[in-house]
């Protein structure tokens, strides 16, 4: 491992976490963790382990991304924050190591939830870090198709909400499943800001990210239709949990970010809507969660 150099991160290996993601991780356990407290009571060991789970694999998805991607040389066009390899703050290989590291801490948490909640739970914990090794690792990244809205969705939306409902309450439940929905749409907008701003990078390496396929205009009106829908599902909540409109609270933050991507902000500008973008997530989800568990 090299050392940062003067203009580079203070902290390289903090960096190439990408702490500005973590929120979708914690969201949506925060937001499961409520179903379950308003459906039958949390467990909160329970709970916690499944924030290690959470924050452990997406850790470890960020690192295995930057080891493929640098090794891939699709990152040697980049206008985001630092990546490891692309920068040479550190080698490949102990990128790959970080990456394994953090799966395994994931997998040996979920060992813990499955043996307490279900074995069954072992395939979902296999499916999940095989979804943020091959987003852009393996023969055929699904990243590089436009297919990693999809996949965000799926795991940061309805697997990691139900699922942490799941191994508190022993059952998945209808609140469970339409909670996960609001909560997938806002890590979904984090990705999609996220590939707006590397459109121009992703078009000359070749990665065919879903902004790439669609454009930058239609980005960024999914970019709005996201966040603004997350808002009225949580409103529409209200039928089951009428505390669920606490989320509401937090629509004032949704203002600048979704008025930034509309009016055409590309590039480096694009780096503090997402960071703008990860704030509207962690306070929609924390309203979210009190509401329903009140």
């Amino acid at each position: 491992m090299s050392a940062a150099g003067p203009s580079g991160p203070r902290h390289p290996w903090v960096a190439g976490a990408r702490p500005r993601t973590l929120p979708a991780s914690a969201v949506p356990v925060a937001v499961g963790t409520a179903v379950a407290a308003a459906e039958g009571g949390a467990i909160w060991w329970r709970a916690a382990a499944a924030l290690l789970v959470a924050l452990a694999l997406q850790v470890g998805t960020n690192y295995a991304n930057d080891y493929s991607d640098g090794i891939r040389g699709s990152d040697d066009v980049r206008v985001g924050p630092v990546r490891l390899v692309a920068s040479g703050l550190a080698s490949p290989a102990a990128v790959k190591r970080a990456a394994v590291v953090a799966f395994g801490v994931a997998g040996l948490t979920g060992l813990g939830l499955a043996a307490a909640a279900g074995w069954w739970l072992v395939l979902v914990g296999a499916a999940s870090i095989a979804a943020g090794w091959l987003y852009t690792g393996g023969p055929r990244p699904y990243g590089y198709v436009g297919l990693g809205e999809v996949f965000v969705f799926i795991f940061f939306g309805l697997v990691a909400t139900a699922g942490t409902a799941y191994v508190q309450l022993g059952r998945v439940t209808g609140l469970a499943i339409a909670a996960s929905v609001p909560v997938g749409l806002l890590a979904v907008a984090l990705l999609v800001v996220n590939n707006l701003r590397d459109i121009p990078g992703d078009t000359a390496s070749g990665k065919r990210t879903l902004a790439v396929r669609v454009g930058a205009r239609r980005t960024r009106l999914f970019y709005a239709t996201c966040v603004l829908a997350a808002f009225g599902l949580a409103g529409a909540l209200a039928v089951a949990r009428i505390g669920s409109l606490m989320a509401l609270v937090a629509l004032p933050l949704a203002v600048g970010p979704v008025r930034s991507v509309l009016a055409g902000r590309e590039g480096k500008d694009l780096i503090a809507v997402l960071g703008a973008t990860g704030r509207l997530q962690l306070a929609f989800g924390a309203l979210l969660a009190v509401g329903i568990g009140i």
